[in-house]
């Protein structure tokens, strides 16, 4: 059901017709990755190893939540950030979110921060299908120092996790600061 609903959400917000930045926010963006990806790849993965292993205390499972959620957000804040950036050669794959109108991080963090001018390139070229257009939007990008910004995001959302990871007591953390591991400064 939570993936469904983060799925919806993010078919729901962009017209793939269309640009239409006012169906564009952070938080409709933390909505969607929260139910679609932070929930079904991180926590629900730790939950039932916790099931299985005989946890029973709720309050571990808050607390594995709030984690495995804003490890999701950071997977999925860099997985925006490697469509946009990553070097297809190491990802495996070429990046379509610029084209595909996606409500992603990179877009949500640009708009506003964005001058008049720089807006109406965004509006004039993102969703387009064309390699001048997806330029042009990554200009803009370049222009914000969304890259820097991303920087800041991962190493900030990082500390945030490993202050979460110091407060649990009453079972091993070892399940959260291996997937942290596999995740921080990732490429592909």
């Amino acid at each position: 059901l939570q993936t469904a609903l983060g799925q919806y959400l993010d078919l729901t917000s962009a017209d793939p017709a269309r640009v239409d930045f006012s169906r564009f926010s952070m938080d409709v963006y933390t909505a969607v990755v929260v139910y679609k990806t932070a929930w079904y790849s991180f926590y629900l993965p730790v939950a039932l190893g916790m099931r299985l292993a005989g946890i029973t205390d709720p309050t571990l499972y808050v607390q594995a939540r709030a984690i495995c959620v804003e490890m999701g957000e950071m997977f999925q804040v860099q997985d925006d950030y490697l469509d946009c950036y990553g070097d297809p050669q190491v990802t495996g794959k070429v990046g379509t979110d610029i084209r595909d109108n996606k409500c992603s991080w990179l877009i949500n963090t640009a708009l506003p921060i964005a001058s008049d001018k720089q807006r109406n390139v965004l509006e004039a070229n993102y969703a387009k299908k064309s390699d001048g257009a997806e330029r042009a939007v990554r200009t803009v990008f370049d222009e914000l120092d969304i890259v820097g910004k991303f920087r800041a995001y991962e190493d900030a959302a990082n500390a945030r996790v490993l202050e979460m990871i110091a407060q649990v007591h009453g079972m091993p953390t070892t399940i959260f600061t291996m997937l942290l591991a596999k995740i921080y400064k990732r490429n592909k």
